[in-house]
């Protein structure tokens, strides 16, 4: 009997709880995702005219088009979410993993990663998603004197995460809650019969970040945050390469 790597088993539980969900929700789950969050649209707003940068894990490309001064390469898992970001001309869309990003590295100005690590099933696999994300980055200068300058820090990456506390969103979780959960997505369908609907439901693996966790991953990939916050239910951070 062949044995089964913890790492492949995290491969296939994803697969099954995570890709294939996406693929089979993605027009719904577009349908619903337009509004940029508030400290992802200032981030983006705040780079330099012509920075160049990624979205790893675009979903949809919501984030595209919020500076239309930066050009930005997307990519995502899903083939189908790939095709709505597609549509976000002139960036530029790509189906790739984000354990193994097709891009060179030490090339790029930014990369934003909003609510995907925390699709990864595994402590070592989420390190590893941070670590692929900030080897992307331009690292930082090494005359660089002001460690707290976002100017002149290298390339910067924004990674948000679920937050276990959120004891005031109709979820309910709290510290002491269990961190690792599978998350309900409702898909309505218009039913044959008039004035009815048809339902399915399927279910997404999250880990929940509590407060200080995100900060520790980027920490052990190889980064440092240099601003971190709570914002509606998420932890995010803003980190640089340490070297």
């Amino acid at each position: 009997m062949g044995t089964t790597s913890p790492d492949q088993g995290s491969q296939e539980y994803e697969e099954q709880h995570v890709h294939n969900v996406y693929e089979q929700v993605a027009s719904h789950f577009s349908s619903t995702r337009y509004k940029p969050w508030p400290i992802v649209q200032r981030f983006l707003q705040e780079l330099s005219p012509g920075s160049v940068g990624l979205d790893v894990g675009c979903g949809n490309g919501k984030y595209l088009n919020v500076n239309p001064n930066v050009f930005i390469v997307a990519s995502d898992r899903s083939v189908n979410l790939v095709k709505f970001a597609s549509q976000h001309y002139p960036h530029a869309s790509v189906v790739a993993d984000n354990l193994s990003l097709p891009h060179p590295s030490s090339s790029f100005d930014f990369a934003i990663s909003v609510a995907v690590v925390h699709h990864l099933s595994s402590h070592p696999r989420r390190v590893q998603a941070i670590a692929a994300i900030l080897e992307t980055l331009q690292p930082p200068p090494e005359t660089e004197q002001n460690p707290s300058n976002l100017k002149h820090v290298g390339g910067k990456a924004l990674i948000y995460v679920w937050a276990l506390e959120q004891k005031a969103s109709r979820r309910g979780w709290d510290e002491g809650d269990e961190q690792d959960v599978m998350v309900p997505w409702v898909m309505k369908t218009k039913s044959t019969q008039v004035g009815k609907e048809n339902s399915e439901t399927f279910h997404r693996y999250y880990h929940l970040y509590r407060q200080g966790e995100l900060e520790r991953d980027v920490a052990e990939a190889g980064g440092r945050v240099v601003e971190s916050g709570y914002e509606k239910d998420n932890w995010w951070a803003i980190a640089v390469r340490n070297k």
